[in-house]
């Protein structure tokens, strides 16, 4: 059995299988941190990494005791006030060294211990969209800009040096020698054979003639090469269509004058782990960004996070720009999505007249919409779209509506509007 042993280093004070074991022991723990780290963060920090503070309580690994009873002696160094038979008295947790709540340098407050953990970008973005997806996406036909996967299909007999099977190749040289010299060892066998019966018999003449052949097939042998170009066999890798699945995301953003700076906070803190998501986990996802206030226009992505328009309000507007967008640059084989991000204050028949085109002409050609409000924390009665957006969301499925008042509350709201549950 051949074993390769990897001695390469890791980089310094860092083991990559240890943290993925680590990672992977402690995931509840280490998600409840991330999604912690989300509430507290700049929109423009989100996607990096950093140092998460796990409870030490929380990662004890387990460990092995005396249990009660039996008869145990051990020396402690440094004793000098006890021998054995004495009682020790139990500490009373004043003065230095007490380890009780009163000791020293604790003035009364909890403490907690805390193990620190740092995250690379990649290791924090994987936790962060861990079991999240576009919910209802479905492969359609080939599109026209096709996707080849490599599959393996077998050995071949010629290719890349770098595709060299060695094990397949030394196999067929090794079955190569085998065969070509069984012929020649029953020979040999023979001749060994004759040669020490006529060594036997005194025929001198006959002995040297054995020896003689005998030792032309040694060398004939010896002569067969260990290796041959028909020994060499290739992995062959093809390329094989998939069908793609193309989608197609609308990021909808009200930016009126209703909208104040929290506001406008939370929705681009909601778009940015948005696109995160989309741009990290899809690689065919066209991101179209719309804005608007009582008119709507089609922006793009840095005029969407950080231009500061205001004005009036009409939601309308923004869905009409939508369907004309889809319907000129989106084909029947796209998977559509939509996010609506406002503070749900329209006036007159815009609300009404939004969700009859949600329902009438949007919904229809959409695989999911998902629509957060953000609401001041306390609100007690509900905005007139969330009104007339909630009927929407009783009677169909790929409609779902959630609300946020702060920052803490936008990474639940993402995972339940786009988690695997979310159907």
């Amino acid at each position: 059995m051949n074993r390769l042993i990897d001695r390469r280093l890791n980089g310094r004070g860092k083991s990559t299988v240890n943290r993925e074991r680590f990672l992977r022991r402690y995931k509840q723990q280490v998600r409840a941190e991330v999604k912690r780290m989300v509430g507290e963060r700049n929109v423009k920090d989100m996607d990096r990494g950093g140092e998460i503070h796990l409870p030490k309580k929380d990662i004890a690994e387990p460990n092995f005791n005396f249990g009660h009873g039996g008869d145990r002696e051990f020396v402690l160094p440094g004793n000098r006030e006890y021998v054995a038979g004495d009682r020790i008295p139990r500490p009373t947790g004043e003065g230095e060294g007490g380890g009780g709540a009163g000791g020293a340098g604790s003035d009364g407050e909890e403490t907690r211990d805390e193990f620190v953990f740092s995250l690379s970008r990649e290791e924090f973005l994987d936790i962060f969209f861990d079991d999240l997806e576009l919910p209802r996406l479905v492969r359609t036909q080939l599109s026209s800009l096709e996707k080849f996967r490599t599959i393996r299909t077998g050995y071949t007999t010629q290719g890349s040096p770098s595709n060299l099977s060695v094990p397949r190749t030394l196999g067929n040289a090794l079955a190569r020698r085998i065969a070509l010299n069984g012929a020649r060892q029953q020979a040999i066998a023979l001749l060994e054979a004759a040669y020490q019966a006529a060594l036997a018999e005194g025929r001198t003449d006959e002995s040297a003639r054995i020896a003689g052949e005998l030792e032309q097939i040694k060398s004939r042998r010896a002569t067969l090469p260990f290796l041959e170009e028909l020994d060499l066999r290739y992995r062959n890798r093809v390329l094989r269509p998939e069908p793609v699945a193309r989608a197609a995301m609308f990021c909808l953003m009200d930016v009126s004058a209703s909208m104040d700076e929290v506001k406008k906070d939370l929705a681009k803190r909601f778009f940015t782990l948005l696109y995160l998501f989309l741009t990290r986990k899809y690689a065919q996802v066209e991101l179209i960004f719309i804005r608007h206030t009582e008119n709507a226009e089609e922006v793009d992505e840095d005029t969407f996070f950080h231009d500061p328009k205001s004005g009036g309000t009409v939601v309308l507007s923004a869905l009409e720009l939508m369907d004309e967008i889809r319907r000129k640059r989106f084909a029947d084989d796209w998977n559509v999505y939509a996010a609506q991000a406002s503070d749900g204050d329209a006036f007159g028949s815009d609300p009404a007249k939004s969700a009859r085109f949600l329902r009438e002409v949007l919904l229809p050609a959409s695989r999911y919409y998902a629509y957060i409000e953000l609401a001041p924390e306390g609100m007690l009665h509900a905005s007139t779209l969330w009104a007339e957006y909630a009927v929407l969301a009783e009677e169909l499925e790929n409609f779902a509506m959630s609300r946020a008042s702060n920052r803490r509350n936008i990474y639940p709201v993402f995972r339940n509007l786009f988690s695997k549950e979310a159907r």
